[in-house]
């Protein structure tokens, strides 16, 4: 969009730790810099228009609010109005969040190698930092909104509003209910990280560790690289993995299927709730449900390819399959035995229970 679009335009300043605090690994500021230099602004409009749709946004999100704590039964603090942000202001808050995230892994590797020079690791962090970004400029013109978990930071809801206008229009569907509907998913969201109190800081540490055992060390890199380039046509297939799972032990993929499991969960649980709310507060809900599903699974060959290699199927799937089993566990249930998997990490469910919902109500409900 045209900028000024929405409040992020000053989100440039850091919420993750402060400079110097990490090693060099990754020059976040490089990765930002990169990111707003390759992202596209999306489609255009008129500063009125980007206005209008900002504020449709705010107020949409702060519609969702009761709907969403009427079907799922759960209550959070009313906390902080949505942000409404561009592509730019979605790459620095998610870069801020990835190094809030990501630096206690990289001072961990860190202490291990003592002996890299300080200009290794510039060159270095500028390589990661241009990675990165790259990778944040391709996500940020696909993501519709997030709950920023913001590891050392503040966590709150973003809307990336030329997404979001650039999807209704695409579909061909009434923007102020695609635009509630949008916020009823992302509102669901920050229900679960604010309502169940523990959820958050356990999803925050399991990354981490998980994070931690998968980034080799130097030694280690030439056998993985060998390894990702024997394994990479299974990446190029229908069905294949994501370019993670292909440099990884059988053990590191079941940590993996169990954050995986969580992950389901939450996405499931947010696309039940923003359809059972219904057509009597989202009257077109039924019609942009099937245009939505049509343009999840609708993308060009090469849009297709860079989300098989970077594991973004997988995350379509979670859609899928957590909706079923929060659907399935809900009608033998109901929402309120349902809600029994917020009770403590050991109630979540497990990879296999994903797949065969019964098990986990035999488990935690007997």
């Amino acid at each position: 969009m045209t900028p000024p679009y929405g409040e992020g335009m000053g989100m440039a300043t850091s919420t993750g730790p402060a400079a110097g605090t990490d090693p060099g690994y990754v020059d976040w500021d490089f990765a930002k810099a990169t990111g707003r230099r390759l992202v596209p602004a999306g489609p255009k409009v008129s500063p009125a228009e980007a206005a209008a749709a900002v504020a449709a946004l705010r107020d949409a999100a702060q519609r969702s609010r009761q709907p969403v704590a009427d079907t799922a039964r759960l209550h959070a603090p009313d906390g902080d109005a949505a942000l409404v942000v561009d592509r730019p202001g979605w790459i620095d808050a998610n870069v801020d969040s990835l190094r809030g995230m990501l630096t206690p892994v990289v001072q961990a590797m860190a202490s291990r190698h003592t002996g890299q020079s300080t200009a290794v690791a510039t060159v270095g962090g500028k390589v990661t930092g241009g990675e990165t970004g790259a990778l944040m400029s391709f996500l940020a013109t696909k993501v519709l909104g997030q709950y920023d978990l913001a590891p050392d930071g503040t966590p709150r809801l973003l809307l990336i509003a030329p997404n979001v206008v650039q999807a209704e229009t695409e579909l061909g569907v009434d923007p102020g209910d695609f635009r509630l509907w949008v916020c009823l998913h992302e509102e669901t969201h920050r229900v679960q990280f604010t309502a169940v109190s523990w959820l958050r800081q356990h999803l925050i540490e399991r990354a981490r560790e998980l994070s931690l055992e998968l980034m080799p060390d130097p030694d280690q890199l030439g056998a993985r690289l060998e390894q990702l380039v024997q394994n990479l046509p299974q990446a190029f297939r229908a069905g294949g993995t994501g370019l993670t799972e292909l440099m990884t032990t059988q053990e590191q993929r079941d940590k993996i299927a169990a954050l995986t499991a969580v992950m389901s969960l939450l996405e499931g649980h947010a696309d039940v709730v923003m359809d059972d709310v219904g057509p009597q507060v989202v009257p077109t809900v039924e019609q942009i449900r099937v245009k939505f599903q049509r343009r999840r699974e609708g993308m060009g060959s090469i849009d297709r390819l860079l989300r098989r290699l970077l594991g973004l199927e997988a995350k379509m799937r979670q859609y899928r399959d957590g909706a079923t089993f929060v659907r399935a566990v809900t009608d033998r249930v109901g929402v309120d035995g349902f809600n029994a998997v917020w009770t403590s990490p050991e109630t979540l469910p497990k990879p296999a229970e994903i797949e065969d919902p019964q098990a986990w109500v035999t488990r935690v409900h007997g």
